[in-house]
């Protein structure tokens, strides 16, 4: 996922007979109205037995819809509310850890009017053992990042002149700059209020074959259209 941040938070004062590893932490950015994968990692101290618990506690507005891990001796779960995940582990094979060395992922839904660019506060890690001592925290990262923008014109395969528009859609207000093949701008622009956009290009494009596609950036978060193919006549 483009334009992910890392972050953590120092844990709390260790209490007597706790025991801490490195902290927990996970990061993502995820477009507005879409799900995306927190992926929680970090823990590095002793092995849990049977009936540890990670809990991944999601920023307000956001939803945690799933806990899709399939590996023997974790169960996941969802609060009705969509307000936290967890992991328990249930047992594995003798001699064997918990937690170290694993990834955990949670699917987490970002509302449709969430503002790109903004990182969402409140999202909190924390794994407790059997007996509900703490023994790691952290925190995840969550970044709005931004719809991709469509460049459904020119249409791919016509032939074109040297000085085709280009037009499409994107998050309002976002900067858009399409690039040909070779990464040199070919226009710029600002999607309009509706997210309607446009632009041709300022000098002409070389003849033959080549590939346009679209950038939209807004509020240090960006995303890609899909490229076209073009062919230019002289």
């Amino acid at each position: 996922m483009a334009g992910t941040l890392v972050a953590t938070v120092a844990p709390a004062p260790a209490q007597a007979g706790e025991t801490r590893g490195r902290e927990l932490w996970a990061a993502v950015t995820i477009a507005p109205g879409r799900e995306g994968v927190v992926a929680v990692a970090g823990y590095g101290g002793a092995a849990l037995e049977a009936g540890s618990v990670l809990t991944l506690t999601a920023p307000d507005g956001t939803a945690v819809t799933d806990a899709p891990l399939d590996a023997r001796g974790y169960r996941g779960a969802v609060a009705s509310d969509g307000g936290s995940g967890t992991y328990t582990f249930t047992g594995g094979t003798p001699g064997t850890g918990a937690w170290g060395g694993l990834t955990f992922p949670f699917v987490l839904s970002v509302p449709a009017d969430a503002v790109p660019g903004t990182r969402l506060s409140d999202c909190s890690l924390r794994l407790l053992d059997a007996r509900g001592r703490a023994r790691d925290q952290g925190a995840c990262v969550v970044t709005v990042g931004l719809t991709e923008p469509t460049l459904s014109r020119p249409h791919s395969g016509v032939p074109l002149d040297a000085l085709p528009e280009a037009s499409g859609t994107a998050y309002p207000g976002a900067q858009i700059t399409v690039r040909d093949a070779g990464e040199n701008e070919v226009c710029t622009t600002t999607a309009a209020a509706d997210g309607l956009w446009s632009c041709a290009p300022s000098a002409a494009l070389a003849a033959g074959p080549g590939r346009l596609q679209a950038t939209a950036t807004l509020n240090g978060v960006s995303a890609t259209s899909e490229q076209i193919t073009i062919t230019v006549t002289v």
